[in-house]
Parts: structure tokens; C-alpha cells; sequence
């Protein structure tokens, strides 16, 4: 499926691009679209049927992927929710796979581990006790609902739990090491230093050794703890303020939000500037490492010739109703030099956007709404590899992760 180029006359995602920290919170917005002729080239893609390889091993089958990400050996990790694969287990066909899967670049499955022990998984369902893959060992911490993968500049593996409120590290091999947050303990506030609520995206800083947690579904904020020892750093909300939960979410059409709303991924590009996905709101916070607000942009996806924004719509009745997912779920970056090309995951349009790094303006799209090969079926996490192949995680009932193979730049098509 080859990136299609975003013309005047069918553009398929509106972004706002605003440079000043300064800017009035209630300002209009206004859609911005991109003339074929100020794009000099766009990466193309098309997808790899191939990868990975199936079956898996004893005829494995996941879950929900709520989580992808590649390692400094090119290898790819999925988290994927085994619990939600429990009805492979009434039929004889079949088992749950472990929690999280390794593969190569040729797509073999390398290893696979992680999961609820026996005793939680029987607690957890509704029928006989499900057919075990992996036996964890003795006191395993483990989460109730995964979301997220992240493997840092150590080899470790860190995954976050939005149900349980926790977010754990391993090695590659599944040993466990850290945890932070408490099992099942949600925090009071978004200004709680001691637990999390609902967490959602995981992003370590080699340089100063911490992790930056977007928390997440429960809270509205970035928070940062030393990777090493879970000791609490600092917190922020929107544009670097101190997020404020007694604050109504503003949901009015073109009006800027002055809170985080699903706070769904966190992520450093090249410069060391960490990019955070605003889900419910549609929209990109940019941020230096110490919380101060530098720029933010919105994607969207409007009926044609209409300004609207993705979060509210015309219901037809003279009032707006809010979509119910958003449309920034993740995000990642190309890995050329420049790192020219930003990717959003757009897991209420199905499609992943593709955005110059540079001035955050929308120039292609790769993908379609739709089960077959190439398309998305709730489209949730990214990933890039050294090869700038893309990799797409599919939430609820995509339960995949696919291959867009690069095949370099290209002038846009009018």
C-alpha cells in the first residue's frame, strides 16, 4: 500500500501548527493543508505480507497488540493481551501466546515469555482454567491489562498496565527488576508522586537515566522516575503546567483544551524533545526534558470542505458530539539522519499519517480501515526499525502487528 500524498481538494487530516508557548488558550483553529508543490518528496511504503512468520509455535494465538517496539539489533517485540485470546482455549485448535513475543527481521519468533501465573489467569476467567504457554515463576509481578512495549538503551523491556496502575521492567530474557506504582493502587490525583493511574506509554532517556511515563487513561500528566530505582523525579501536565483534574476537558469545536486528555504515548525524537500524544484531544505536545512547553500541532480527519476538528463533530441537531477515541493513539519517528518523517497512529480513521518533523504538516497517509493485509483495524502503537521498515500494532480486534516495507522518497503524486 503505497503513501498517498495529501492535495488542496481531498485533504484527509487537518493539523495546527503553533510555534509560541505564549498563544491564547481559546483561539479559533483553523485547518492548514500542504500544496503539492511546497512537499519536495514523501517516504514510500507497501506492505510486507510476509512478516512475520505464521503460524506461530503450537498454533500461538494473541490478543489485542497494545504494544510494538524494536531493539538495537533490529529485533521487534510485540505485548499483546493474552487474556482476551482465552477462547482459543475451549477449542482444540489452539492456546494463548505468552504475553511478549521477540522476532527477527526475517520474521522468525526468537522468544516469547511473560504473563499471568496459573492462579491469576483461573481467578481471572469465567470457565475452565485456560491451557498454560508460559509457567511464571514464583511472586511474578505481572499486569492486568498490558499497554505498551518499550525496550531501552540497556536491553531491559518495560511494560505498562492501565488496568493495574503499574508499570514493570524486565531484562530481555524476562527476569523481573523494577516496579513502579502499585498493583491495583490508583492514584488519587494527577498530582500524586507515590502511584499511577491507568498508564500508557513508556520512553527511558539514556543520558539521565529516566523514565517518562504518560499517565495515561486515569491521570492527566508526564511523570518521570529514575529508571534505575523508581525514585519520583518530576511531573507536568499540558504545555508544562500543573495538571489540574477538577478542570472541565474542553470539547467544543476549534477551541484549545487547556488539559491533557488520554495521555497515550511519550516519545523522544533526535533532539532529545519529547513528543506526547494527546489521544482525546487529537493533538501533539512538545516538551523539553525538564517539562517546559516548546510547540504543539492536531491531527484530525474532517468531512470534506468543512474546518472541524478530529475531537467534535456536527451531530446534525445543532450541538457537537465528541468522537470516542481521538485520533493520535502513537508516534514514531524515520531514521535517516535529518529525521525528516514523523508517523501517527490513527486508530479512530485507520490510517497512519505521515508528518514532516520539521513544521508537523501532514504529507501522506499509509494504510486503510479494514482486516485484509494493509488496512487497520483499530490501529495502536509504532515502530520504526534502522531500515525505516514500519511497524503497526492493531488494538480489540485487529490483534496483529504488520510490516511497511520503505522503499524510499518519492515526489508526491497531484
Amino acid at each position: 500500500m503505497m503513501v498517498k500524498s495529501v492535495g488542496l481538494g481531498a485533504i484527509a487530516a487537518i493539523l495546527l501548527f503553533i510555534m509560541s508557548p505564549g498563544f491564547e488558550e481559546s483561539r479559533v483553529l483553523h485547518a492548514q493543508t500542504t500544496p503539492v508543490g511546497a512537499v519536495d518528496q514523501v517516504p514510500e511504503y507497501v506492505f510486507d505480507p510476509t512478516w512475520p512468520k505464521m503460524p506461530l509455535r503450537d498454533n500461538w494465538v494473541t490478543g489485542p497488540v497494545v504494544g510494538v517496539a524494536t531493539d538495537a539489533s533490529d529485533h521487534i517485540w510485540v505485548v499483546h493481551r493474552e487474556r482476551a485470546a482465552l477462547s482459543a482455549t475451549q477449542r482444540d485448535c489452539c492456546a494463548p501466546a505468552p504475553a511478549v513475543l521477540e522476532f527477527d527481521q526475517a520474521g522468525n519468533l526468537v522468544q516469547a515469555w511473560g504473563g499471568p501465573s496459573a492462579e491469576q489467569l483461573a481467578a481471572a476467567s469465567k470457565g475452565p482454567v485456560p491451557k498454560m504457554t508460559w509457567t511464571a515463576p514464583a511472586n511474578y509481578p505481572w499486569v492486568n491489562s498490558e499497554h505498551n512495549i518499550f525496550v531501552d538503551h540497556k536491553d531491559n523491556v518495560w511494560l505498562g498496565n492501565y488496568s493495574g496502575s503499574h508499570v514493570l521492567k524486565f531484562t530481555r530474557q524476562g527476569k523481573f527488576l523494577l516496579q513502579i506504582g502499585r498493583a491495583g493502587a490508583k492514584g488519587q490525583s494527577s498530582n500524586d508522586t507515590d502511584a499511577l493511574a491507568s498508564p500508557t506509554g513508556i520512553a527511558v532517556d539514556p543520558k539521565a537515566n529516566e523514565v517518562f511515563i504518560a499517565d495515561g487513561y486515569g491521570n492527566r500528566r508526564v511523570i518521570v522516575f529514575d529508571a534505575d530505582t523508581g525514585a519520583y523525579k518530576r511531573h507536568w501536565g499540558a504545555y508544562g503546567k500543573k495538571p489540574d483534574d477538577a478542570a472541565p476537558i474542553e470539547l467544543k469545536a476549534r477551541v484549545v483544551g487547556t488539559q491533557l486528555n488520554t495521555v497515550h504515548c511519550a516519545v523522544f525524537d533526535k533532539d532529545g524533545l519529547l513528543w506526547v500524544c494527546d489521544r482525546a484531544n487529537s493533538r501533539i505536545q512538545v516538551f523539553r526534558k525538564d517539562g517546559t512547553f516548546v510547540r504543539e500541532g492536531w491531527f484530525g480527519a474532517p468531512e470534506a470542505g468543512t474546518v472541524q476538528t478530529a475531537w467534535a463533530f456536527d451531530d446534525g441537531k445543532g450541538g457537537l458530539n465528541r468522537p470516542p477515541l481521538g485520533s493520535l493513539f502513537d508516534l514514531a519517528f524515520s531514521r535517516d539522519p535529518e529525521q525528516r518523517f514523523g508517523f501517527v497512529a490513527d486508530g479512530r480513521n485507520e490510517r497512519v499519517w505521515v508528518f514532516r518533523r520539521s513544521d508537523m504538516k501532514i504529507i501522506g497517509s499509509i494504510g486503510h480501515p479494514g482486516h485484509w493485509g494493509g488496512g487497520f483495524t483499530l490501529a495502536h502503537n509504532l515502530a520504526v526499525d534502522s531500515k525505516n521498515n514500519l511497524y503497526v500494532s492493531e488494538s480489540a480486534g485487529g490483534s496483529r502487528v504488520q510490516r511497511f516495507l520503505y522503499k524510499g522518497l518519492r515526489r508526491p503524486s497531484s
